[in-house]
Protein backbone atom coordinates (compact mmCIF):
# COMPACT_ATOMS: atom_id res chain seq x y z
CA UNK A 1 0.00 0.00 0.00
CA UNK A 2 1.61 2.99 -0.99
CA UNK A 3 -0.87 5.75 -0.12
CA UNK A 4 -0.57 7.40 2.86
CA UNK A 5 -3.73 7.38 4.66
CA UNK A 6 -5.52 10.35 6.07
CA UNK A 7 -6.93 9.37 9.98
CA UNK A 8 -10.55 9.04 9.17
CA UNK A 9 -9.66 6.80 6.42
CA UNK A 10 -7.65 3.89 8.51
CA UNK A 11 -9.39 0.78 9.63
CA UNK A 12 -10.58 0.84 13.21
CA UNK A 13 -9.37 -2.67 13.67
CA UNK A 14 -5.58 -1.32 13.09
CA UNK A 15 -5.83 2.07 15.19
CA UNK A 16 -5.92 1.59 19.21
CA UNK A 17 -8.68 1.64 21.29
CA UNK A 18 -8.15 4.53 23.49
CA UNK A 19 -12.18 4.84 24.89
CA UNK A 20 -10.48 2.13 27.15
CA UNK A 21 -9.03 5.09 28.87
CA UNK A 22 -11.32 7.42 28.62
CA UNK A 23 -14.67 6.95 26.73
CA UNK A 24 -15.19 10.28 25.61
CA UNK A 25 -14.26 13.75 25.93
CA UNK A 26 -16.41 14.38 28.76
CA UNK A 27 -15.12 12.55 30.76
CA UNK A 28 -11.62 13.69 30.10
CA UNK A 29 -13.15 17.40 31.31
CA UNK A 30 -14.88 15.55 34.16
CA UNK A 31 -11.02 14.22 35.41
CA UNK A 32 -9.17 17.10 34.80
CA UNK A 33 -12.30 19.32 37.42
CA UNK A 34 -11.11 16.82 39.70
CA UNK A 35 -7.94 17.48 39.55
CA UNK A 36 -7.87 20.72 39.79
CA UNK A 37 -9.76 20.50 42.71
CA UNK A 38 -7.60 18.26 44.17
CA UNK A 39 -4.52 20.69 43.41
CA UNK A 40 -6.24 23.53 45.80
CA UNK A 41 -6.26 20.59 48.68
CA UNK A 42 -2.70 19.14 47.32
CA UNK A 43 -1.13 22.16 50.55
CA UNK A 44 -2.94 20.96 53.14
CA UNK A 45 -0.29 18.58 54.98
CA UNK A 46 2.22 21.49 54.33
CA UNK A 47 3.84 22.00 57.48
CA UNK A 48 2.27 18.77 59.22
CA UNK A 49 4.38 15.51 57.77
CA UNK A 50 5.83 14.66 61.22
CA UNK A 51 3.94 11.34 61.91
CA UNK A 52 3.36 7.95 60.17
CA UNK A 53 -0.64 8.84 59.99
CA UNK A 54 -0.35 12.26 58.24
CA UNK A 55 2.20 11.48 55.87
CA UNK A 56 0.27 7.99 54.96
CA UNK A 57 -2.92 10.43 54.09
CA UNK A 58 -0.22 12.52 52.68
CA UNK A 59 1.43 10.07 50.32
CA UNK A 60 -2.21 8.25 49.33
CA UNK A 61 -3.26 12.28 48.20
CA UNK A 62 0.01 12.42 46.51
CA UNK A 63 -0.83 8.79 44.70
CA UNK A 64 -4.05 9.55 44.04
CA UNK A 65 -2.95 12.99 41.50
CA UNK A 66 -0.41 11.62 40.36
CA UNK A 67 -2.29 8.67 38.70
CA UNK A 68 -5.10 11.03 37.36
CA UNK A 69 -2.45 13.50 36.28
CA UNK A 70 -0.67 10.99 34.64
CA UNK A 71 -3.98 9.13 33.46
CA UNK A 72 -5.18 12.34 31.47
CA UNK A 73 -1.33 13.51 30.23
CA UNK A 74 -0.94 9.98 27.96
CA UNK A 75 -4.31 9.96 26.50
CA UNK A 76 -4.38 13.43 25.32
CA UNK A 77 -0.70 13.10 24.56
CA UNK A 78 -1.72 9.70 22.47
CA UNK A 79 -4.36 11.42 20.87
CA UNK A 80 -2.58 13.94 19.55
CA UNK A 81 0.25 11.90 18.52
CA UNK A 82 -2.53 9.79 16.35
CA UNK A 83 -2.95 13.07 14.26
CA UNK A 84 -0.40 16.08 14.70
CA UNK A 85 -1.85 18.76 12.84
CA UNK A 86 -5.47 18.28 14.33
CA UNK A 87 -5.91 21.77 16.80
CA UNK A 88 -7.97 19.62 19.37
CA UNK A 89 -5.95 16.88 20.54
CA UNK A 90 -3.13 19.72 20.18
CA UNK A 91 -4.93 22.13 22.52
CA UNK A 92 -5.41 19.11 24.73
CA UNK A 93 -1.88 18.02 24.89
CA UNK A 94 -0.62 21.76 25.84
CA UNK A 95 -3.50 22.07 28.69
CA UNK A 96 -1.96 18.22 30.29
CA UNK A 97 1.10 19.62 30.37
CA UNK A 98 1.04 22.94 31.85
CA UNK A 99 -1.28 20.59 34.55
CA UNK A 100 1.50 18.19 35.24
CA UNK A 101 3.54 21.32 35.96
CA UNK A 102 1.00 22.30 38.27
CA UNK A 103 0.51 19.16 40.31
CA UNK A 104 4.43 19.17 40.49
CA UNK A 105 4.76 22.09 41.96
CA UNK A 106 1.69 22.02 44.58
CA UNK A 107 3.27 18.73 45.28
CA UNK A 108 6.79 19.99 45.61
CA UNK A 109 6.77 20.50 49.60
CA UNK A 110 6.20 16.80 50.04
CA UNK A 111 9.88 15.31 50.07
CA UNK A 112 11.84 18.14 51.53
CA UNK A 113 9.83 18.20 54.02
CA UNK A 114 10.11 14.63 55.18
CA UNK A 115 13.78 14.49 54.22
CA UNK A 116 14.36 17.58 57.07
CA UNK A 117 13.15 15.13 59.81
CA UNK A 118 15.96 13.49 61.85
CA UNK A 119 17.25 10.50 60.44
CA UNK A 120 16.62 8.14 63.62
CA UNK A 121 12.96 9.39 62.99
CA UNK A 122 13.00 8.50 59.30
CA UNK A 123 14.24 5.48 60.42
CA UNK A 124 11.38 4.73 62.76
CA UNK A 125 9.03 5.78 60.04
CA UNK A 126 10.59 3.04 57.49
CA UNK A 127 9.24 0.56 59.64
CA UNK A 128 6.23 1.41 60.89
CA UNK A 129 3.26 -0.54 59.83
CA UNK A 130 1.01 2.09 58.89
CA UNK A 131 3.40 2.96 56.04
CA UNK A 132 4.00 -0.36 54.99
CA UNK A 133 3.06 0.28 51.42
CA UNK A 134 5.65 3.56 51.54
CA UNK A 135 8.31 1.57 52.66
CA UNK A 136 10.59 1.73 49.65
CA UNK A 137 9.74 5.19 49.22
CA UNK A 138 11.08 6.11 52.63
CA UNK A 139 13.95 3.84 52.40
CA UNK A 140 14.99 5.60 49.22
CA UNK A 141 14.01 9.10 51.17
CA UNK A 142 16.43 7.66 53.64
CA UNK A 143 19.24 6.69 51.12
CA UNK A 144 19.44 10.08 49.67
CA UNK A 145 19.26 12.03 52.91
CA UNK A 146 23.20 12.21 52.93
CA UNK A 147 22.95 14.02 49.46
CA UNK A 148 20.41 16.41 50.14
CA UNK A 149 21.96 19.95 51.29
CA UNK A 150 19.97 22.98 53.56
CA UNK A 151 17.22 24.69 52.31
CA UNK A 152 19.21 27.99 51.22
CA UNK A 153 21.85 25.13 49.15
CA UNK A 154 19.20 23.39 47.45
CA UNK A 155 17.50 26.54 46.73
CA UNK A 156 21.09 28.30 45.16
CA UNK A 157 21.79 24.96 43.43
CA UNK A 158 17.68 25.03 41.65
CA UNK A 159 19.11 28.65 40.29
CA UNK A 160 21.87 27.00 39.02
CA UNK A 161 19.88 24.70 37.22
CA UNK A 162 19.45 26.96 34.00
CA UNK A 163 23.37 27.58 33.73
CA UNK A 164 24.66 23.47 33.91
CA UNK A 165 22.24 23.43 30.78
CA UNK A 166 24.47 25.47 29.09
CA UNK A 167 27.10 22.78 27.83
CA UNK A 168 24.48 20.75 25.84
CA UNK A 169 22.40 23.63 24.80
CA UNK A 170 25.19 24.71 23.21
CA UNK A 171 26.76 21.45 21.54
CA UNK A 172 22.86 20.87 20.33
CA UNK A 173 22.57 24.44 18.67
CA UNK A 174 26.18 24.20 17.03
CA UNK A 175 25.86 20.45 15.93
CA UNK A 176 22.44 21.27 14.32
CA UNK A 177 22.17 24.44 13.55
CA UNK A 178 25.29 25.93 12.72
CA UNK A 179 27.63 23.08 11.35
CA UNK A 180 27.68 22.83 7.74
CA UNK A 181 29.35 19.88 6.05
CA UNK A 182 30.67 20.32 2.32
CA UNK A 183 29.68 18.83 -0.53
CA UNK A 184 30.28 15.34 -1.36
CA UNK A 185 30.13 12.74 -4.55
CA UNK A 186 27.13 10.07 -4.30
CA UNK A 187 27.21 6.71 -5.83
CA UNK A 188 25.77 8.53 -9.26
CA UNK A 189 28.97 11.17 -9.06
CA UNK A 190 26.75 13.86 -8.57
CA UNK A 191 28.18 16.61 -5.57
CA UNK A 192 25.39 16.95 -3.15
CA UNK A 193 25.42 18.64 0.56
CA UNK A 194 26.24 15.75 3.21
CA UNK A 195 24.26 16.43 6.05
CA UNK A 196 23.67 14.24 9.40
CA UNK A 197 20.72 12.64 8.10
CA UNK A 198 22.70 11.38 5.05
CA UNK A 199 25.98 10.22 6.55
CA UNK A 200 25.13 7.02 7.50
CA UNK A 201 23.73 6.38 4.04
CA UNK A 202 27.23 7.32 2.23
CA UNK A 203 29.01 5.43 4.64
CA UNK A 204 26.41 2.17 3.65
CA UNK A 205 27.73 2.73 -0.15
CA UNK A 206 29.14 0.12 -1.86
CA UNK A 207 31.81 2.35 -3.21
CA UNK A 208 35.06 2.92 -0.88
CA UNK A 209 35.55 5.94 -2.70
CA UNK A 210 32.05 7.45 -1.61
CA UNK A 211 32.40 6.62 2.06
CA UNK A 212 35.95 7.40 2.45
CA UNK A 213 34.95 10.95 1.21
CA UNK A 214 32.27 11.52 3.29
CA UNK A 215 33.96 10.24 6.27
CA UNK A 216 36.93 12.67 6.11
CA UNK A 217 34.38 15.91 4.90
CA UNK A 218 32.49 14.92 8.72
CA UNK A 219 35.79 14.89 10.58
CA UNK A 220 37.59 17.55 8.93
CA UNK A 221 34.29 19.65 9.58
CA UNK A 222 34.26 18.59 13.15
CA UNK A 223 38.38 19.24 13.41
CA UNK A 224 37.77 22.92 11.94
CA UNK A 225 36.10 23.39 15.23
CA UNK A 226 38.15 21.18 17.98
CA UNK A 227 38.71 23.99 20.13
CA UNK A 228 35.05 25.19 20.64
CA UNK A 229 33.75 21.75 21.09
CA UNK A 230 36.81 20.44 23.40
CA UNK A 231 35.33 23.68 25.76
CA UNK A 232 31.75 22.34 25.38
CA UNK A 233 32.48 18.96 26.60
CA UNK A 234 34.86 20.00 29.60
CA UNK A 235 32.00 22.11 30.23
CA UNK A 236 29.78 19.69 30.56
CA UNK A 237 32.39 17.47 32.56
CA UNK A 238 33.40 20.29 34.88
CA UNK A 239 29.65 21.03 35.96
CA UNK A 240 29.01 16.81 36.27
CA UNK A 241 32.37 17.58 38.76
CA UNK A 242 30.56 20.39 40.44
CA UNK A 243 27.63 18.72 41.26
CA UNK A 244 29.11 15.47 42.64
CA UNK A 245 30.95 17.74 45.09
CA UNK A 246 28.38 19.74 45.70
CA UNK A 247 25.92 17.08 46.81
CA UNK A 248 28.80 14.81 48.33
CA UNK A 249 29.82 11.77 46.12
CA UNK A 250 32.69 10.05 45.78
CA UNK A 251 33.31 11.03 41.70
CA UNK A 252 30.82 12.07 39.29
CA UNK A 253 30.21 8.83 37.76
CA UNK A 254 28.92 6.87 41.62
CA UNK A 255 26.72 10.46 41.17
CA UNK A 256 25.27 9.30 37.95
CA UNK A 257 24.86 5.59 39.16
CA UNK A 258 23.25 6.15 42.74
CA UNK A 259 19.64 7.32 41.25
CA UNK A 260 19.47 3.44 40.08
CA UNK A 261 21.18 2.56 43.46
CA UNK A 262 23.88 0.86 40.80
CA UNK A 263 27.66 -0.20 42.39
CA UNK A 264 30.63 0.95 40.65
CA UNK A 265 31.46 -2.33 39.91
CA UNK A 266 29.03 -3.07 37.52
CA UNK A 267 30.22 0.21 35.17
CA UNK A 268 33.68 -1.27 36.06
CA UNK A 269 32.81 -4.81 35.23
CA UNK A 270 30.82 -4.89 32.15
CA UNK A 271 34.92 -2.35 30.96
CA UNK A 272 36.67 -5.27 32.10
CA UNK A 273 35.15 -8.06 30.55
CA UNK A 274 34.69 -6.72 27.38
CA UNK A 275 37.99 -6.10 27.24
CA UNK A 276 38.53 -9.50 28.02
CA UNK A 277 36.67 -10.22 24.76
CA UNK A 278 37.79 -7.74 22.24
CA UNK A 279 40.01 -10.43 20.60
CA UNK A 280 36.21 -11.78 19.46
CA UNK A 281 35.57 -7.81 18.13
CA UNK A 282 39.29 -7.98 15.90
CA UNK A 283 37.81 -11.42 14.57
CA UNK A 284 34.99 -9.75 13.49
CA UNK A 285 36.63 -7.32 11.65
CA UNK A 286 38.74 -9.63 10.03
CA UNK A 287 35.51 -11.12 8.64
CA UNK A 288 34.02 -8.44 7.66
CA UNK A 289 37.33 -7.42 5.55
CA UNK A 290 36.68 -10.90 3.75
CA UNK A 291 33.31 -10.45 3.08
CA UNK A 292 34.02 -6.90 1.68
CA UNK A 293 36.64 -7.99 -0.37
CA UNK A 294 39.11 -5.10 0.70
CA UNK A 295 43.22 -5.05 1.11
CA UNK A 296 42.34 -3.19 4.57
CA UNK A 297 39.58 -2.38 6.34
CA UNK A 298 39.33 1.31 7.34
CA UNK A 299 36.94 3.58 9.81
CA UNK A 300 34.70 4.16 6.84
CA UNK A 301 33.63 0.15 6.42
CA UNK A 302 32.40 -0.17 9.29
CA UNK A 303 28.69 0.43 8.07
CA UNK A 304 28.65 -0.94 4.52
CA UNK A 305 26.27 -3.90 4.29
CA UNK A 306 27.81 -7.37 4.41
CA UNK A 307 25.49 -9.29 2.01
CA UNK A 308 23.51 -8.00 -0.91
CA UNK A 309 20.36 -6.76 1.08
CA UNK A 310 17.55 -9.96 1.63
CA UNK A 311 14.39 -8.73 0.65
CA UNK A 312 11.66 -10.06 3.26
CA UNK A 313 8.37 -8.81 2.39
CA UNK A 314 6.39 -9.72 5.96
CA UNK A 315 3.39 -8.45 6.43
CA UNK A 316 1.68 -7.26 9.40
CA UNK A 317 -0.42 -10.53 9.82
CA UNK A 318 2.21 -12.26 9.46
CA UNK A 319 4.45 -10.39 11.66
CA UNK A 320 2.21 -11.17 14.52
CA UNK A 321 2.19 -14.76 13.98
CA UNK A 322 5.98 -14.97 13.49
CA UNK A 323 6.34 -12.92 16.71
CA UNK A 324 3.73 -14.93 18.74
CA UNK A 325 5.74 -18.35 17.71
CA UNK A 326 9.44 -16.80 18.40
CA UNK A 327 7.79 -16.28 21.90
CA UNK A 328 7.06 -19.97 22.80
CA UNK A 329 9.63 -20.59 24.50
CA UNK A 330 8.30 -17.83 26.87
CA UNK A 331 5.45 -20.52 27.77
CA UNK A 332 1.26 -20.21 27.34
CA UNK A 333 0.78 -17.34 30.36
CA UNK A 334 3.06 -14.70 28.78
CA UNK A 335 1.99 -15.53 24.88
CA UNK A 336 -2.20 -15.42 26.64
CA UNK A 337 -1.13 -11.87 27.17
CA UNK A 338 0.47 -11.21 24.06
CA UNK A 339 -2.66 -12.10 22.02
CA UNK A 340 -4.71 -10.21 24.39
CA UNK A 341 -2.93 -7.14 23.39
CA UNK A 342 -3.19 -8.36 19.65
CA UNK A 343 -6.79 -8.97 19.84
CA UNK A 344 -8.07 -6.10 21.96
CA UNK A 345 -6.56 -3.25 19.83
CA UNK A 346 -3.26 -2.13 22.21
CA UNK A 347 -1.55 -1.29 19.36
CA UNK A 348 -1.76 1.65 16.46
CA UNK A 349 -0.62 -0.30 13.58
CA UNK A 350 0.22 2.06 10.63
CA UNK A 351 1.07 5.23 8.82
CA UNK A 352 -1.46 8.22 8.17
CA UNK A 353 -1.43 11.67 7.49
CA UNK A 354 0.36 13.35 10.78
CA UNK A 355 0.86 10.74 12.71
CA UNK A 356 3.84 10.83 14.76
CA UNK A 357 6.98 8.97 13.11
CA UNK A 358 8.59 6.15 15.59
CA UNK A 359 7.79 3.62 17.96
CA UNK A 360 6.67 3.49 21.65
CA UNK A 361 5.24 1.90 24.66
CA UNK A 362 3.42 3.77 26.68
CA UNK A 363 0.34 3.70 28.49
CA UNK A 364 -0.88 4.76 32.24
CA UNK A 365 -0.90 2.50 35.73
CA UNK A 366 -4.54 0.56 35.87
CA UNK A 367 -5.11 0.37 32.12
CA UNK A 368 -3.68 -2.04 29.46
CA UNK A 369 -0.82 -0.72 27.80
CA UNK A 370 -0.52 0.76 24.08
CA UNK A 371 1.64 0.47 20.95
CA UNK A 372 2.28 2.78 18.24
CA UNK A 373 3.68 2.04 15.48
CA UNK A 374 4.58 2.82 11.75
CA UNK A 375 4.44 -0.61 10.16
CA UNK A 376 6.18 -1.40 7.07
CA UNK A 377 5.97 -4.78 5.34
CA UNK A 378 10.11 -5.66 6.29
CA UNK A 379 12.16 -7.55 8.70
CA UNK A 380 12.89 -4.12 10.46
CA UNK A 381 8.92 -3.62 11.53
CA UNK A 382 8.89 -7.13 12.63
CA UNK A 383 11.56 -6.59 15.04
CA UNK A 384 10.21 -2.80 15.92
CA UNK A 385 6.94 -5.01 17.15
CA UNK A 386 8.34 -7.66 19.48
CA UNK A 387 10.40 -5.32 20.78
CA UNK A 388 7.41 -2.72 21.84
CA UNK A 389 5.47 -5.73 22.92
CA UNK A 390 8.40 -6.65 24.98
CA UNK A 391 8.17 -3.08 26.89
CA UNK A 392 4.16 -3.41 26.75
CA UNK A 393 4.06 -6.99 28.36
CA UNK A 394 6.79 -5.67 31.05
CA UNK A 395 4.77 -3.04 32.01
CA UNK A 396 1.22 -5.07 32.15
CA UNK A 397 3.05 -7.70 34.38
CA UNK A 398 4.10 -5.08 36.53
CA UNK A 399 1.01 -2.68 36.96
CA UNK A 400 -0.89 -6.42 37.85
CA UNK A 401 1.55 -7.25 40.50
CA UNK A 402 2.68 -4.02 42.18
CA UNK A 403 0.98 -1.09 43.43
CA UNK A 404 1.50 2.70 41.51
CA UNK A 405 4.59 3.47 43.11
CA UNK A 406 6.15 0.31 42.67
CA UNK A 407 4.59 -0.79 39.16
CA UNK A 408 7.48 2.17 38.07
CA UNK A 409 10.47 0.36 36.29
CA UNK A 410 13.82 2.25 35.49
CA UNK A 411 15.35 2.76 32.12
CA UNK A 412 17.84 0.41 33.33
CA UNK A 413 15.54 -2.84 33.53
CA UNK A 414 12.90 -1.56 30.72
CA UNK A 415 15.15 -1.90 27.37
CA UNK A 416 16.02 -5.96 28.59
CA UNK A 417 12.00 -6.89 28.28
CA UNK A 418 12.27 -5.70 24.30
CA UNK A 419 15.74 -6.53 23.90
CA UNK A 420 14.54 -10.21 25.19
CA UNK A 421 12.27 -10.47 22.64
CA UNK A 422 14.27 -9.82 19.72
CA UNK A 423 16.87 -12.15 20.70
CA UNK A 424 13.84 -14.81 20.65
CA UNK A 425 12.98 -13.48 17.66
CA UNK A 426 16.27 -13.70 15.88
CA UNK A 427 17.05 -17.42 17.68
CA UNK A 428 13.61 -18.71 15.95
CA UNK A 429 14.25 -17.09 12.69
CA UNK A 430 18.21 -18.54 12.42
CA UNK A 431 16.81 -21.38 13.44
CA UNK A 432 14.07 -21.56 10.80
CA UNK A 433 16.11 -20.51 7.73
CA UNK A 434 17.37 -22.51 5.34
CA UNK A 435 18.13 -20.18 2.52
CA UNK A 436 21.86 -19.41 2.91
CA UNK A 437 21.41 -15.89 2.16
CA UNK A 438 18.42 -15.22 4.06
CA UNK A 439 20.45 -16.95 6.90
CA UNK A 440 23.70 -14.90 6.43
CA UNK A 441 21.86 -11.33 5.94
CA UNK A 442 20.56 -12.48 9.56
CA UNK A 443 23.52 -12.75 11.24
CA UNK A 444 25.16 -10.00 9.87
CA UNK A 445 22.05 -7.64 11.25
CA UNK A 446 22.33 -9.31 14.50
CA UNK A 447 26.12 -9.61 15.10
CA UNK A 448 26.43 -5.84 14.27
CA UNK A 449 23.73 -5.28 16.56
CA UNK A 450 26.60 -6.84 19.18
CA UNK A 451 29.13 -4.29 17.61
CA UNK A 452 26.77 -1.24 17.94
CA UNK A 453 24.80 -2.05 20.99
CA UNK A 454 27.54 -3.73 23.50
CA UNK A 455 31.08 -3.08 21.86
CA UNK A 456 30.64 0.53 21.06
CA UNK A 457 28.53 1.56 23.83
CA UNK A 458 31.14 0.25 26.24
CA UNK A 459 33.92 1.92 24.50
CA UNK A 460 31.56 5.43 24.79
CA UNK A 461 31.35 4.45 28.58
CA UNK A 462 35.19 3.65 28.98
CA UNK A 463 36.18 7.35 27.30
CA UNK A 464 33.36 9.11 29.45
CA UNK A 465 35.32 7.47 32.46
CA UNK A 466 38.45 8.60 31.42
CA UNK A 467 37.84 11.91 30.92
CA UNK A 468 36.02 12.77 34.38
CA UNK A 469 38.46 10.98 35.93
CA UNK A 470 41.15 13.08 34.49
CA UNK A 471 39.34 16.34 35.27
CA UNK A 472 38.79 15.18 38.67
CA UNK A 473 42.61 14.55 39.08
CA UNK A 474 42.64 18.48 37.54
CA UNK A 475 43.70 17.69 34.34
CA UNK A 476 42.71 19.95 31.15
CA UNK A 477 40.60 18.44 28.75
CA UNK A 478 42.39 20.15 25.54
CA UNK A 479 41.37 18.70 22.04
CA UNK A 480 44.68 17.40 21.96
CA UNK A 481 43.79 14.77 25.35
CA UNK A 482 40.60 13.95 24.18
CA UNK A 483 41.28 12.98 20.80
CA UNK A 484 44.49 10.97 21.93
CA UNK A 485 42.65 9.40 24.93
CA UNK A 486 39.46 8.57 21.75
CA UNK A 487 41.87 7.38 19.53
CA UNK A 488 43.23 5.21 21.82
CA UNK A 489 40.65 3.61 22.31
CA UNK A 490 39.31 2.84 18.77
CA UNK A 491 43.07 1.13 18.44
CA UNK A 492 42.32 -1.10 21.14
CA UNK A 493 38.76 -2.05 20.63
CA UNK A 494 38.80 -2.73 16.69
CA UNK A 495 42.51 -4.06 16.81
CA UNK A 496 45.49 -4.34 14.53
CA UNK A 497 43.82 -5.95 11.90
CA UNK A 498 41.96 -2.58 10.92
CA UNK A 499 42.91 0.55 9.34
CA UNK A 500 42.00 2.95 12.45
CA UNK A 501 42.24 6.47 10.36
CA UNK A 502 43.66 9.18 12.24
CA UNK A 503 40.26 11.32 11.63
CA UNK A 504 37.94 8.90 13.73
CA UNK A 505 40.02 10.92 16.34
CA UNK A 506 37.68 13.63 16.43
CA UNK A 507 34.47 11.34 16.66
CA UNK A 508 33.50 12.11 20.44
CA UNK A 509 33.14 15.77 19.36
CA UNK A 510 29.70 14.33 17.59
CA UNK A 511 28.27 12.10 20.04
CA UNK A 512 25.54 13.66 21.70
CA UNK A 513 24.98 11.59 24.53
CA UNK A 514 28.33 12.41 25.95
CA UNK A 515 26.01 15.50 26.92
CA UNK A 516 23.79 13.05 29.37
CA UNK A 517 26.78 11.55 30.60
CA UNK A 518 27.00 8.23 31.90
CA UNK A 519 24.05 6.68 30.39
CA UNK A 520 25.20 4.64 27.49
CA UNK A 521 26.51 2.16 29.10
CA UNK A 522 22.55 0.88 30.29
CA UNK A 523 22.22 -0.35 26.63
CA UNK A 524 25.74 -2.65 26.57
CA UNK A 525 24.24 -3.72 30.24
CA UNK A 526 20.29 -3.55 28.94
CA UNK A 527 21.43 -6.05 26.43
CA UNK A 528 23.67 -8.12 27.96
CA UNK A 529 21.06 -9.32 30.75
CA UNK A 530 18.81 -9.73 27.94
CA UNK A 531 20.75 -11.97 26.18
CA UNK A 532 21.63 -13.96 28.79
CA UNK A 533 18.07 -14.92 29.80
CA UNK A 534 17.76 -15.72 25.73
CA UNK A 535 20.11 -17.79 26.62
CA UNK A 536 18.79 -19.18 29.46
CA UNK A 537 15.27 -19.78 28.98
CA UNK A 538 16.35 -21.75 25.63
CA UNK A 539 18.50 -23.99 27.43
CA UNK A 540 16.88 -24.40 30.40
CA UNK A 541 13.16 -24.40 29.59
CA UNK A 542 11.07 -23.94 32.44
CA UNK A 543 12.72 -22.65 35.26
CA UNK A 544 14.47 -19.68 33.71
CA UNK A 545 10.77 -18.93 32.23
CA UNK A 546 9.41 -19.21 35.67
CA UNK A 547 12.75 -16.67 37.20
CA UNK A 548 11.81 -14.46 34.37
CA UNK A 549 8.82 -14.24 34.66
CA UNK A 550 9.05 -13.09 38.25
CA UNK A 551 11.70 -10.32 37.21
CA UNK A 552 8.51 -8.83 34.74
CA UNK A 553 6.41 -9.04 37.96
CA UNK A 554 8.73 -6.93 39.88
CA UNK A 555 8.44 -3.91 38.14
CA UNK A 556 10.36 -1.63 40.21
CA UNK A 557 9.76 -3.06 43.72
CA UNK A 558 13.49 -2.92 44.18
CA UNK A 559 16.58 -1.64 43.15
CA UNK A 560 17.43 -2.95 39.51
CA UNK A 561 20.56 -4.53 40.44
CA UNK A 562 18.57 -7.13 43.25
CA UNK A 563 15.33 -7.67 40.53
CA UNK A 564 17.73 -9.13 38.08
CA UNK A 565 20.05 -10.93 40.92
CA UNK A 566 16.87 -12.30 41.78
CA UNK A 567 15.71 -13.44 38.01
CA UNK A 568 18.97 -15.40 37.60
CA UNK A 569 20.85 -12.33 35.91
CA UNK A 570 24.08 -10.73 38.16
CA UNK A 571 25.09 -8.16 36.58
CA UNK A 572 27.61 -7.04 39.43
CA UNK A 573 29.47 -10.61 38.15
CA UNK A 574 30.83 -10.60 34.60
CA UNK A 575 29.01 -13.72 33.87
CA UNK A 576 25.79 -12.36 31.65
CA UNK A 577 28.29 -10.17 29.71
CA UNK A 578 30.18 -13.44 29.43
CA UNK A 579 27.25 -15.10 28.09
CA UNK A 580 26.25 -12.65 25.70
CA UNK A 581 29.67 -12.95 24.26
CA UNK A 582 29.59 -16.43 23.78
CA UNK A 583 26.11 -15.47 21.89
CA UNK A 584 28.22 -13.62 19.55
CA UNK A 585 31.30 -16.20 19.03
CA UNK A 586 28.21 -18.50 18.15
CA UNK A 587 26.94 -16.12 15.38
CA UNK A 588 31.10 -15.73 14.14
CA UNK A 589 31.34 -19.26 13.69
CA UNK A 590 28.36 -19.70 11.84
CA UNK A 591 29.19 -16.57 9.89
CA UNK A 592 32.46 -17.93 9.18
CA UNK A 593 31.22 -21.64 7.70
CA UNK A 594 29.17 -19.99 5.58
CA UNK A 595 31.64 -17.96 4.03
CA UNK A 596 34.35 -20.92 4.02
CA UNK A 597 33.61 -22.17 0.70
CA UNK A 598 33.67 -18.58 -0.65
Amino acid sequence: MNKVLKRSEVPVESTWRLEDLFPDQAAWNEEYAKVKQLIGRAGEFQGKLKDADTIARCFAMEDEISLLTERLYVYANMLHHQDTAEPGPQALSEKSKKLSVEVGEALSYVTPEILSLPEEQLRKLAEDPKLAEYKRTLEEMLRQKPHVLSKSEESLLAQVGNVSQAPNTIFSMMNNADLKFPKVKNDKGEEVELTHGSYIQFLESRNPEVRREAFKAVYDTYGKWKNTLASTLSANVTKNIFYARARKYPSALEMSLFGDNVPKSVYDNLIATIHENLPLMHRYMALRKKLLKVDELHMYDLFTPLVEEFDMDIGYDDAKKTVYDSLTPLGEEYRKALQEGFDSRWIDVQENEGKRSGAYSWGAYGTHPYVLLNHKDNLNSMFTLTHEMGHALHSYYSDANNNYRDAQYPIFLAEVASTLNEALLMHYLLEKSTDPKEKMYLLTYYADQFRTTVFRQTMFAEFEKIIHEKAEQGEALTPQELSGIYYDLNKKYYGDGMVVDKDIEMEWARIPHFYTSFYVYKYATGFSAATSFAKQITEEGAPAVDRYLGFLKSGGSDYPINILKKAGVDMSSPEPIRQAMSVFKDLIEQMEQLTSGK
